[in-house]
């Protein structure tokens, strides 16, 4: 049996690279691990169950117990940002130039 080294990586950049992705699809992973973060952050301040936050965004517990645990399978960054939005928040989106954009 062949070992294969494993590839560490320290960005969705190098990930996406590592993976022969375009950069296009680090950014939307960056993305959305922030969206995550921020609706696991009002989870928690406002001790919200997974039942309140599908009931505020319409959408099934299951779905939101997965998000909750990372599982962004088949996940859209709108529908993180419905998410938020049903629980009063929203997003503001900055667009720079990337420094290693030829």
């Amino acid at each position: 049996m062949t070992k294969t080294k494993p590839i560490k990586t320290s960005t969705a950049v190098e990930l996406a690279q590592a993976l022969n992705l375009n950069s296009a699809h680090a950014y939307e992973w960056e993305v959305q691990a922030t969206l995550l973060k921020k609706l696991k952050e009002v989870c928690e301040k406002h001790n919200l169950t997974h039942a309140k936050i599908a009931l505020s965004a319409k959408t099934s517990r299951t779905r939101i117990t997965a998000i909750l645990n990372g599982n962004l399978d088949n996940v859209s960054t709108d529908l993180l940002i419905r998410i938020l939005g049903s629980l009063g928040y929203e997003a503001k989106i900055s667009i720079v130039k990337n420094k290693l954009a030829a």
